[in-house]
């Protein structure tokens, strides 16, 4: 079946310790993450430790938003963050992002990776450029958010 692999790259003007916090503390995400603003009523709920390996957060929402789970499983401060996602709707999906911070003088490299297993639709969608284009959008646009917040 075969894993699908989606990578946006942004360079931001702030130090890894600046942006780090941003990415590994998941009630941080409501500043950046591309698909707030989906549902204004959306249902979120943070478990776990505070922040780091073992944070949890699970939202529930309306069709656009879908429902699924977040969890952080591998830090390395300041340059890395992985956190497993499982969407339960619109439909059942796992994958992997990951987030490393490479310093370039004053300024960062963020680079966020997904990876997970091929569904039925990013089978099909995935040699068409599609499942690519759609990721990769909301990827670019959580990254700009992300770039705004952490050069305040």
């Amino acid at each position: 079946m075969g894993e699908y692999t989606i990578t946006r790259t942004e360079t931001i003007a702030a130090l890894p310790e600046r942006i780090y916090p941003l990415i590994v503390d998941l009630h941080e995400w409501r500043r950046w993450s591309p698909w707030e603003g989906l549902d204004a009523g959306l249902d979120r709920d943070y478990s776990g430790v505070e922040s780091g390996v073992g944070a949890r957060y699970a939202w529930s929402g309306n069709r656009k938003a879908g429902k699924g789970t977040m969890e952080i499983t591998e830090v390395t401060e300041p340059t890395r963050v992985a956190v497993a996602v499982a969407f339960e709707k619109p439909m059942k999906s796992t994958s992997t992002s990951v987030f490393t911070l490479a310093p370039r003088g004053a300024e960062t490299e963020v680079t966020w990776t997904m990876t997970g297993p091929h569904s039925l639709f990013s089978r099909i969608a995935a040699p068409l450029g599609i499942f690519d284009k759609m990721l990769g959008k909301d990827f670019e646009k959580g990254l700009t958010a992300l770039k705004s917040e952490a050069e305040i």
